[in-house]
């Protein structure tokens, strides 16, 4: 039985210092340091390219994040992820140097149809700060020290969205902002990085959506921005004000608002199971712009096109063109300036990753582990198809074994018996990619290796 604090193990091969010169620092590599194409491998197979593997306690469905020469990722445990870990390894070897557990203050069955551990953790100078769909905050040195915890479940009460929660935290200065859009209250609210007490809290209209906010540059300041189920918000990160809200978008309840320009953005959305939404859905995929005017925001869409839907990957602006990628693995790739469609063509798989561009090539992270580099440019072109595991791989680690109750959970259940690829992290010579249980780490190796 693991102890109720935290696990410092092999600490003193932890460096003094680590350096930001190489960072992936949260969701989608918010605040990311440049990389050189050339470090980066095009092609991989569990032969080739693959610098180590590590398994992952628990399981958990967040993106790696690194700082220095250390990678970090955050695990739920246990039949009713009463477990919480933040863990993390070297960069360079793979060897797990700490895992800090803790226990949930809001306990809930561990079930393929709640997320677990969905939200990926923010980095700084001073440590990690990772947030669990819980409510639980927890801060840590880069040593693992535990800095301090806060619950949200307490402090505002418990989430009640059957699914869980998923959006990723963003950091704007000494502050960590979290968006909790939720059936029951839902609210943005900014937590001090220095001891987890309150800085503002916004209420917003109740609302079942797992999109995460941005930061986002608008002129000479910054905004946290929010798409999600049915409106576009944005907000001042110092005090919390609203600033304006869009409200003529549907279905845009899952990607997130990624920084494609000054004020701009992309928006995806797609019609629920059911078709709800389905007519605002279509409308409501394209570049979308906040500009000041007299004084006054002004909000709304640069242009829009009808063709694309996105899954679970948010869609990326990279060199002049737009990207989406469905649920069944069609790639849309669109004129960044205009919309206009330049190729619609399908991959080997689904994505629910983010697609990252690098260099002259488009990283797709399909879903079982085969990544699609296509070349970036006006044309479909399959640069390479590279398999992360073979069609033997393990089972992974802390699937449910209660009985679900129907037979569309029992086939979930199932479905999620595999691996599955859940999101990436990048910085030079170094691609990390996390499935439920195990982290990958990809280099370029000399032949033989």
């Amino acid at each position: 039985m693991r102890p109720p604090h935290f696990i410092l193990l092999l600490l003193f091969i932890l460096p003094t210092t680590l350096t930001a010169q190489d960072r992936w620092p949260g969701f989608l590599g918010a605040g990311a340091s440049p990389i050189k194409a050339d470090t980066i491998p095009t092609q991989w197979s569990p032969e080739q390219n693959i610098a180590w593997k590590a398994g992952i306690p628990g399981y958990g469905q967040s993106s790696p994040v690194i700082w220095g020469d250390q990678v970090y990722v955050t695990s739920v445990e246990g039949p009713n992820k009463e477990q919480l870990h933040v863990v993390c390894y070297s960069l360079k070897s793979g060897k797990q140097l700490w895992d800090h557990v803790q226990p949930s203050t809001n306990p809930e069955k561990n079930s393929v149809y709640i997320s677990r551990a969905a939200p990926t953790p923010v980095l700084d100078e001073n440590g990690i700060y990772a947030y669990f769909e819980s409510g639980d905050i927890v801060a840590l040195s880069h040593a693992g020290k535990l800095k301090w915890t806060a619950s949200l479940a307490k402090r505002y009460g418990a989430p009640q969205n059957k699914f869980g929660l998923s959006a990723s935290p963003v950091q704007w200065k000494d502050r960590v902002i979290v968006l909790i859009d939720d059936e029951g209250p839902s609210y943005i609210t900014a937590v001090s990085k220095a001891d987890g007490s309150e800085l503002w809290k916004t209420d917003r209209k109740s609302r079942a959506s797992w999109s995460s906010p941005m930061i986002v540059p608008v002129g000479e300041a910054q905004q946290v921005v929010c798409s999600s189920a049915g409106t576009i918000d944005g907000y001042d990160p110092q005090t919390g004000k609203q600033l304006w809200s869009y409200a003529q978008v549907g279905g845009n309840n899952k990607t997130s608002p990624l920084p494609a320009g000054n004020g701009e953005f992309l928006i995806g959305a797609s019609p629920g199971r059911e078709g709800d939404n389905n007519e605002l859905a279509k409308k409501s995929n394209g570049l979308f712009v906040v500009k000041q005017q007299d004084n006054a925001w002004q909000p709304g869409f640069v242009w829009t096109n009808a063709s694309p839907t996105p899954s679970w990957g948010t869609p990326i602006v990279y060199r002049g063109h737009a990207y989406w990628v469905n649920r069944v693995g069609v790639v849309y790739c669109l004129n960044a300036g205009n919309g206009e469609s330049i190729f619609t063509s399908r991959i080997k798989e689904s994505c629910w990753a983010t697609p990252v561009g690098i260099g002259d090539h488009i990283y797709f992270f399909g879903k079982n582990g085969v990544t699609t580099v296509l070349k970036a440019g006006n044309t479909f072109e399959i640069v390479a198809e590279n398999e992360l595991w073979t069609e033997d791989a393990p089972p992974v680690n802390n699937v449910p074994t209660a009985e679900e109750t129907t037979a569309e959970r029992r086939r979930a259940s199932a479905m999620f018996s595999r691996p599955t690829l859940y999101g990436a992290g990048v910085v030079n010579g170094y691609l990390v990619l996390r499935t439920g249980s195990q982290l990958y780490c990809l280099q370029q190796l000399a032949a033989g290796r």
